[in-house]
């Protein structure tokens, strides 16, 4: 299944957006999207899924145009997993993860074992099988995320939108978390602020700056030290190795001031 964005832009308040995203995602690739604060991610994540209606431009999924498919068709193919996703429900965990088979259950196909099945089974993935009769209140940020994220594997979708997927998570949920969507026989595309991690988990990236796409390609390719001065603002290193694998270094920013007393001195 091929999810589509052609010349896509979007705006508030008066303010554009997304700007002429041109974008696809490829069958069974793990995309990761990535920019600073304020780049238009999360926008183009929204837009993506059908949650936010495109300015101009089009997004297609498998041909078809998201605006002519309903919520329920877009929900039964694509999951989305917010930055910031909460309910005033009282419900416990396992009852948040069995919502991610909402659009498979319906007259004709009454909850079944096999939910069941499907929904132990996402908890298993994350790590929260231990947590499914906690209440939601009582659950800390990265439990809840790591509950987000089962919910979206419940919903047994053919592309996975995952924004920031690693916020609240420590450095041990992250990785694990990362891994567990790259092995997913599945589309993926991420909204990731680690380079490292998207270097590590991802086929391509796509980098956006200002509401623009302004490189995609393998992370290898793509991540330059003038592309990442230039769009993150930060002096780095970049090393590389066996061919597609590179890892980035960040050098600390130059105190002028310093220096220059340094030099005087």
């Amino acid at each position: 299944m091929i999810l589509v964005a052609k010349d896509l832009c979007w705006s508030a308040g008066g303010v554009d957006i997304v700007k002429n995203v041109s974008l696809e995602i490829k069958p069974g690739e793990f995309l990761g999207i990535v920019g600073p604060n304020g780049s238009g991610k999360t926008s183009l994540m929204s837009l993506l899924c059908g949650l936010r209606k495109v300015g101009s431009g089009e997004v297609s999924l498998d041909g078809k145009a998201m605006q002519s498919l309903n919520r329920r068709d877009v929900a039964r193919h694509i999951a989305f997993v917010e930055q910031q996703a909460e309910t005033q429900e009282r419900i416990n965990a396992r009852q948040a993860v069995e919502l991610g088979r909402t659009p498979h259950i319906g007259a004709l196909s009454p909850w079944s074992a096999q939910d069941d099945a499907i929904v132990d089974q996402a908890l298993r993935d994350v790590d929260a099988d231990h947590l499914a009769k906690r209440m939601w209140h009582t659950l800390s940020g990265g439990e809840r995320q790591r509950l987000h994220i089962a919910r979206a594997l419940a919903q047994k979708p053919d592309i996975l939108l995952l924004d920031e997927p690693t916020n609240h998570l420590d450095i041990g949920h992250q990785i694990a978390l990362l891994h567990l969507v790259r092995k997913q026989r599945l589309t993926v595309a991420a909204a990731l602020h680690d380079l490292n991690h998207a270097a590590m988990f991802c086929d391509r990236v796509a980098v956006m700056k200002g509401g623009n796409l302004v490189a995609l390609g393998k992370p290898s390719t793509v991540f330059t030290v003038d592309l990442i001065g230039d769009v993150f603002g930060v002096a780095v290193d970049v090393e590389r190795e066996d061919g597609d694998i590179c890892h980035i270094r960040y050098r600390p920013p130059r105190d002028e001031t310093l220096s220059t007393d340094r030099t005087t001195k």
